[in-house]
């Protein structure tokens, strides 16, 4: 099988695409990352939520190509590794604040992931990401839950608007997302047996509606 690709400026790139476009079809992880995230995608997407991969294809996109994309797979060191957490440690948001421990420790799990799969898969010996260590912590901000006195003062108020009332109620004692709720059907409910079946998720991505 043939593949045909047009438009380099010279000869010496037409080779480097094709050096890499080799690899990847050989899975030798003396490719570069870049050509490496190509083959996670790959692999990866089909297995997740739209909205999941597209959370984790924000994170490669601008946290880990901008510092990996033209390196080796098979080059990348421990303190290549400390040097980018160090860099992620001193981005600062769009207001000026330094990223959330939480969120730091999400790209590096980001980052780590795709050695992990570099390694499962692919034969890359060791993933040097997690050699390292992590970087933020696990522990979000505190979340408060109403207890169940609270909520029946609430369900109270909301018994005159039924569909409101009725979805506060699966909500609340199913212990189900938003996402889910909205994505219930009739087929869903089984009467009989007194199940709900917790099996899509409604969500709203580029302005469509999707449902996974």
């Amino acid at each position: 099988q043939q593949k045909l690709k047009r438009g380099f400026a010279t000869k010496k790139e037409a080779q480097a695409w094709e050096r890499e476009f080799l690899m990847q079809k050989q899975a030798d992880v003396n490719m570069s990352f870049e050509s490496f995230v190509a083959l996670y995608e790959k692999d990866v997407k089909p297995k997740l939520k739209l909205n999941t991969w597209l959370s984790k294809e924000h994170i490669i996109r601008t946290k880990l190509l901008p510092y990996f994309a033209k390196r080796k797979m098979n080059s990348i060191q421990p303190k290549d590794i400390i040097a980018w957490q160090n860099e992620m440690i001193k981005c600062r948001d769009k207001s000026g604040e330094a990223y959330s421990p939480v969120y730091l420790k999400t790209l590096h799990n980001q980052l780590s992931a795709i050695f992990n799969h570099a390694v499962k898969f692919y034969g890359l010996k060791d993933n040097p990401a997690a050699k390292v260590g992590n970087m933020g912590k696990a522990k979000a901000r505190e979340m408060l839950f109403w207890t169940q006195e609270e909520y029946k003062k609430f369900s109270e108020e909301m018994m005159d608007k039924p569909v409101s009332f009725y979805a506060f109620e699966m909500l609340y004692w199913c212990g189900i997302r938003e996402g889910e709720l909205l994505a219930l059907t009739p087929a869903d409910f089984d009467f009989g047996r007194e199940t709900v079946t917790i099996s899509k998720s409604y969500q709203r991505i580029g302005g469509r509606d999707i449902i996974t």
